[in-house]
């Protein structure tokens, strides 16, 4: 189904891999991005289980816009082992103007198709979504 705001729809593999990464652990994250040609969501790569939360990082592209989940497993303040499951829109300042709207105005209807997560976070910069703050966002919610 198309997005109202964006004319985007959402690949059924999007959503079948994050079904995989929320329940079985296959994937550690997927990055997703709008294709433009088919006018949707798309799985981009998909990272190993035992993959890093540096692994991500690194493949997002410094001037492209992009979407991502990634399954943090996190030690809390009390000791205790959780795991959590983080949204990262990524729209670096480099990108262009059209696809930050484009991924702006789509964020939301595609972000509802991924039951079960649990952070959301909003980056333009690496900075933004460093480990750190991801971690300290998880711990607090």
């Amino acid at each position: 189904m198309a997005n109202a705001a964006s004319g985007i729809a959402v690949n059924d593999n999007c959503k079948a891999k994050f079904l995989e990464l929320k329940a079985k652990r296959n994937h550690r994250y997927i990055v997703f991005k709008i294709e433009d040609a088919t006018q949707q969501v798309v799985v981009e790569k998909l990272g190993a289980p035992n993959d890093k939360y540096e692994d991500l990082i690194a493949s997002m592209p410094a001037s492209e816009c992009r979407y991502a989940v990634f399954d943090l497993d996190f030690t809390t303040n009390e000791n205790c082992q959780k795991s959590k499951i983080i949204f990262i829109a990524w729209s670096p300042d480099t990108s262009r103007v059209r696809s930050k709207m484009v991924y702006a105005s789509s964020k939301d209807r595609f972000r509802k198709e991924l039951d079960g997560v649990q952070v959301e976070l909003q980056a333009t910069d690496l900075s933004e979504m460093s480990y750190d703050i991801v971690k300290e966002r998880a711990i607090s919610l």
